[in-house]
């Protein structure tokens, strides 16, 4: 027989969640998941998940719930009102949302939970679709602490390392921090390399100068071993990094900081959305920096 304490639900099993239900599967948790996709349920009952009929019938008297949604709209659909699944889980359950969201958003659905005895742990994630099968993710975490200490093993199972922050959004807040310097970084990137070739150096040896040079944080060498075969598959897209910065700036309103680097990037990935490149990866801001230099493509 399960041990109730390790029944876990997961709501939305994309290319984030799919991977994590897998390793938390894998810890030994009896995992049930949903998804609107069913390309995505046929995937996952083939990788031994097993697929709920609803979401509220993946959460019904589950001790973990962990959500991985693509949007503020996709989390108050799946979770707020009378068909979400917070009216559906067990008073004292934990819920574990680990998607990019509005601090309102969130704001929101801790009310309800709050009001229904649930408690309610912001866990964004950071990291990408190409590690996520690792274990190698972090996350950042706030909402009541005796929750997070007991959720921990969990946690475990599906990301190296978790830092708390609070009790309240301080997560949404550090997810939004970081992803704006991931965001302005790339774009920095594309500025310099594009400056490089037109002062005549070649590609494979402006990307062995950034590696070699003070600049050469974890993000830049991320980022210097795809471009050196010019490989723009997404990894986290232009559409979504213009959805983050749309957070971000709204944070910044929201709280009275002036975010001005953020606004120009913004309309950086907006214009890589409206010329097509929404679903290339977001350092396409190499490419687009070529196209207003008139550059063509490098010699590898």
């Amino acid at each position: 027989m399960t041990d109730a304490s390790k029944t876990v639900a997961f709501i939305g099993i994309g290319k984030m969640g799919l991977p994590m239900s897998v390793l938390v599967a894998k810890a030994d948790y009896a995992v049930t998941a949903f998804d609107q996709s069913a390309a995505r349920l046929a995937e996952a009952r083939a990788q031994g998940i097993t697929i709920a009929a609803s979401p509220t019938d993946a959460v019904s008297g589950k001790a973990a719930i962990v959500t991985s949604l693509p949007d503020d709209a996709a989390l108050r659909g799946a979770l707020l009102g009378p068909t979400g699944i917070i009216g559906a889980m067990a008073p004292g359950a934990v819920l574990i949302e680990t998607s990019t969201v509005s601090v309102e958003a969130s704001t929101e659905v801790d009310a309800a939970a709050q009001a229904r005895g649930i408690a309610y742990l912001r866990s964004p994630v950071s990291g990408n679709a190409s590690i996520v099968h690792t274990g190698a993710l972090t996350c950042f975490v706030s909402g009541p602490k005796e929750a997070f200490e007991d959720a921990r093993p969990l946690f475990a199972s599906f990301t190296r390392a978790q830092t708390y922050l609070g009790p309240a959004e301080e997560a949404r807040y550090a997810k939004l921090s970081v992803n704006l310097m991931i965001a302005v970084s790339a774009a920095m990137m594309a500025e310099s390399l594009a400056l490089a070739r037109k002062g005549g150096i070649a590609w494979q040896d402006i990307l062995k100068v950034l590696d070699d040079s003070a600049v050469a944080s974890p993000m830049v060498k991320y980022k210097t071993a795809p471009l050196r075969t010019r490989d723009f598959e997404s990894t986290f897209s232009c559409k979504q990094m213009a959805k983050d910065l749309d957070l971000i700036l709204g944070a910044g309103h929201a709280v009275g900081v002036p975010l001005q680097l953020a606004a120009q990037v913004r309309e950086t990935y907006g214009s890589l959305v409206a010329q097509g490149n929404g679903e290339a990866d977001f350092i396409a801001t190499v490419k687009h920096l070529e196209r207003l230099s008139g550059l063509g493509e490098p010699k590898l």
